[in-house]
């Protein structure tokens, strides 16, 4: 199926890519891995105008340690965060997420930046961003202005980033416990039927923990780091605490998983999270 007539243009720096959203007023889209928006656009789901080509941003492709914190450039792949040195040695969640993400393919070609924006309530980057209470800078023509984790994200496919927008970098706190993530992946697309992301500091006595692919919208589970606070991570705090994963969430359900089997997942995948993390 081929898309909708579309003009094509590679902006060659951000504030020229600022620039045309803003000229193009909501009928231009951003192009960095594609795999999203070339298929909704071939669907007809999307008709941009304009798009616009980014990839050769590389100011948006850095990842670096700056003042205490991880800063991953937007247009950064999969596949750069999971091979990335002081990733590996200072958040090594952020490693571990990126190579659980579709198959070789779609990480060398797709970007945290991009995976985050779409909001797929199935993808794995958020899970990973909330628990490590990240902020996000998002830039416009006349401001740039910096998000928390647990405020980008508003609905099915939906942040709030406006059309006039780019993110440009996600900061991430450098943790100070281990984590890990767990995931329940569809077969066919690596999506996740449920993903968690835990971070664990022990000296604090204290966890995060973070959900996707079983709501609307990732979500915090509160309910779970409240029963653990101040608690030691043994087999049965852990195990009780679990049992909050999906306390007051609507679970989705579709042809891939039910409501009720998306709750359960939550659930294990929690206790699994957790204890790898509290292992390490």
């Amino acid at each position: 199926m081929s898309t909708a007539p579309f003009n094509y243009t590679r902006p060659k720096t951000l504030d020229e890519a600022l620039a045309l959203l803003t000229a193009h007023g909501g009928n231009a889209k951003l192009l960095a891995g594609g795999h999203s928006l070339i298929p909704a656009m071939k669907l007809r789901l999307a008709q941009p105008k304009m798009l616009l080509d980014i990839t050769r941003l590389e100011a948006l492709r850095r990842i670096e340690e700056r003042d205490g914190r991880l800063v991953i450039g937007a247009l950064a792949t999969h596949a750069e965060i999971a091979a990335n040195r002081t990733v590996a040695s200072r958040c090594p969640l952020l490693a571990e997420v990126a190579a659980s993400i579709g198959d070789l393919q779609v990480r060398n070609r797709g970007t945290i930046g991009g995976s985050i924006v779409h909001a797929d309530p199935a993808a794995d980057w958020p899970a990973a961003i909330l628990a490590l209470d990240a902020e996000l800078e998002i830039a416009g023509r006349m401001r740039r202005r910096m998000e928390a984790a647990g405020d980008f994200f508003m609905d099915i496919f939906e942040t709030s980033v406006e059309p006039d927008e780019i993110l440009c970098e996600i900061r991430v706190p450098v943790p100070a416990g281990p984590g890990a993530y767990v995931k329940t992946a569809q077969k066919a697309s690596g999506f996740a039927l449920c993903g968690v992301a835990a971070v664990v500091d022990a000296k604090a006595r204290r966890v995060r923990v973070a959900v996707t692919g079983v709501a609307a919208v990732p979500y915090r589970a509160t309910g779970v780091e409240e029963a653990l606070a101040g608690k030691p991570l043994t087999a049965e705090t852990i195990a009780a605490a679990a049992r909050h994963a999906a306390a007051d969430i609507t679970p989705l359900g579709d042809i891939h998983a039910s409501a009720e089997y998306r709750a359960h997942l939550a659930e294990v995948n929690t206790t699994l999270a957790l204890q790898r993390a509290a292992a390490r």
